[in-house]
């Protein structure tokens, strides 16, 4: 089992919302969240809590799936960021888990 974690601007919710239907995930959740960028920050830290200049509407999507679904997930990420360049791309990760409840 992998988790699935995308992060984007608000703005490509239905986008990554179509990416998960592609990739054969039909159960997931997201949750709202504020993202922040300072280039001037010399230390991930330095900006850790907030302390950015620019504020962004963001979205966090995730779920726990199979790795064959998790990889095709990535994958069309990758593939949608390459269609659209741009200074804000999704972000995804594939991450391992190693134990459950479930």
């Amino acid at each position: 089992m992998k988790l699935l974690m995308v992060t984007s601007l608000k703005e490509y919710s239905d986008q990554v919302a179509a990416i998960f239907k592609s990739a054969g995930i039909s159960v997931y959740s997201a949750t709202d969240t504020v993202g922040f960028k300072d280039g001037s920050a010399h230390s991930l830290m330095d900006s850790w809590f907030g302390m950015g200049e620019a504020r962004f509407d963001s979205i966090i999507i995730f779920s726990f799936t199979e790795d064959e679904r998790a990889q095709k997930g990535l994958q069309l990420v990758k593939d949608f960021n390459n269609q659209h360049p741009g200074d804000f791309p999704i972000r995804v990760f594939v991450l391992p888990v190693e134990d459950s409840s479930h």
